[in-house]
């Protein structure tokens, strides 16, 4: 099929220029025998990839030729409140259109990856078979057309998100989401931030190419930034072959990722209280601005809406029984089985870590999280009004800022949409455990 780009570095694309080439993609297509579509966007970790805008477009202009249906790609995350929903993807979508993805249970099985391929593809880091696991109605035969539509931005266990991890994790099952964290965690998540070709991507390549090609799946893929408080849609990349993906990394690469002089001593980050609300997705504080913080520097994470550890219970347990305290003590438990089918949380602890190199301070309410429990997970706590009168994000502007004591701040607004590289560091190895 023909595919579609539309790319402005400079200024936001307008509603307006989308609609047009999302019209243009439907001329591919005998709108006459197109019955049902399901959609699948992000969830509401990801607002900031103007998928709800894209969704509600497609709504408007074609729910009356063919019925919609919407799975967001939660992954293990929480499903979306109602609130969230309609922030989202507005009031004109009924809410009898969305369906939520239970990882547990809602997924069908289309086959291995074989061990051979996961030694090769980590060097023999990483040696087990991976299931293929993808919501079932996907390959119910029901659907028609099936799109894809998400962000591309630097991410800490693919290295770029989406594409095909939109399938794979946000509407997959166990054995990928669990082994792909792992793979990512042994390998290192600091070589694959910001990059393509990683081993957690080269596994969603190899699932793709084998067991997708007969699902009628096209991807939407968007790349935005943030300016003066708005969110710019910067690219959109439409169509199936991974080259739309290739090229929307590019772009990302380009506009998302920011380049430092030299390790700042302090970084501090906000976590919006609307998006971020566990540490399990607040941690992107640490993964995407861990490689601009100097050796023995502090993290600050202003977090007002943190209000759990873990996306869901079982989650939620783990992190608050074993914290982020340490890569070879987490790799200890790990080897020892505590974590169970559970070892996307031994990835996730891993990844949380800082081993020592730098400290990470968890502003919370805490009417939600108290310090008691942030400390006994392995970071540090100040209360989030004690937090806001040195760090106040309203007056505090991207970048560096020097406070009224004399202090210099590396602040950091929204870093869900970026990764921060201090250039001494672009090249510096992650810690990794060839024994594992």
């Amino acid at each position: 099929m023909k595919e579609f780009y539309l790319i402005n570095e400079d200024v936001s694309i307008s509603l307006a220029e989308v609609e047009k080439n999302i019209d243009k993609f439907f001329l591919n297509y005998d709108l006459n025998i197109i019955r049902k579509v399901l959609i699948i966007p992000p969830d509401f970790t990801r607002y900031y990839s103007m998928a709800g805008e894209i969704t509600k477009i497609i709504y408007k202009k074609y729910s009356d030729k063919f019925a919609i249906d919407i799975i967001p790609a939660l992954g293990t995350h929480m499903p979306l409140s109602e609130e969230e929903r309609l922030k989202m993807f507005g009031s004109e979508i009924p809410k009898e259109c969305f369906m939520n993805h239970d990882w547990r249970k809602d997924t069908v099985s289309l086959g291995n990856i074989p061990k051979e391929v996961v030694n090769e593809i980590s060097e023999g880091l990483f040696v087990t078979d991976i299931e293929v696991e993808v919501n079932k109605k996907l390959v119910s035969g029901e659907y028609d057309l099936i799109l894809s539509i998400g962000q591309v931005v630097p991410h800490e266990v693919v290295g770029m998100a989406n594409y095909s991890k939109n399938i794979f994790v946000g509407v997959g099952g166990r054995q990928m989401i669990n082994k792909t964290h792992m793979l990512s965690a042994v390998c290192g998540m600091e070589k694959a931030m910001g990059k393509d070709k990683t081993p957690a991507r080269r596994v969603f390549d190899y699932a793709q190419e084998n067991f997708l090609n007969e699902i009628p799946l096209i991807y939407f893929l968007t790349v935005t930034t943030e300016k003066s408080n708005e969110v710019c849609l910067n690219g959109l990349y439409i169509g199936r072959s991974r080259r739309i993906f290739e090229e929307a990394v590019k772009l990302s690469q380009k506009l998302n990722i920011t380049y430092l002089e030299k390790p700042v001593k302090k970084v501090v980050a906000y976590l919006d209280e609307h998006e971020l609300k566990t540490t399990w997705v607040g941690n992107k504080g640490i993964y995407r601005t861990r490689k601009a913080i100097a050796d023995g520097g502090e993290l600050i994470l202003l977090a007002p809406g943190v209000k759990h550890f873990g996306e869901n219970d079982e989650v939620d347990v783990q992190i608050r029984k074993y914290g982020y305290k340490g890569r070879d003590y987490v790799l200890d438990l790990f080897n020892k089985d505590a974590f169970g089918n559970s070892m996307m949380v031994a990835a996730h602890l891993i990844q949380g870590s800082t081993d020592g190199r730098f400290s990470v301070t968890y502003a919370t309410n805490t009417d939600y999280i108290t310090k008691e429990e942030i400390e006994f997970v392995g970071y540090k706590h100040i209360n989030i009004e004690e937090a806001y009168k040195l760090y106040d994000p309203k007056t505090l502007k991207d970048g560096f800022n020097i406070l009224e004591n004399g202090e210099e701040i590396y602040f950091v607004r929204t870093p869900a949409l970026g990764l921060w590289i201090a250039k001494d560091k672009m090249n510096s190895p992650d810690n990794f455990n060839p024994a594992i």
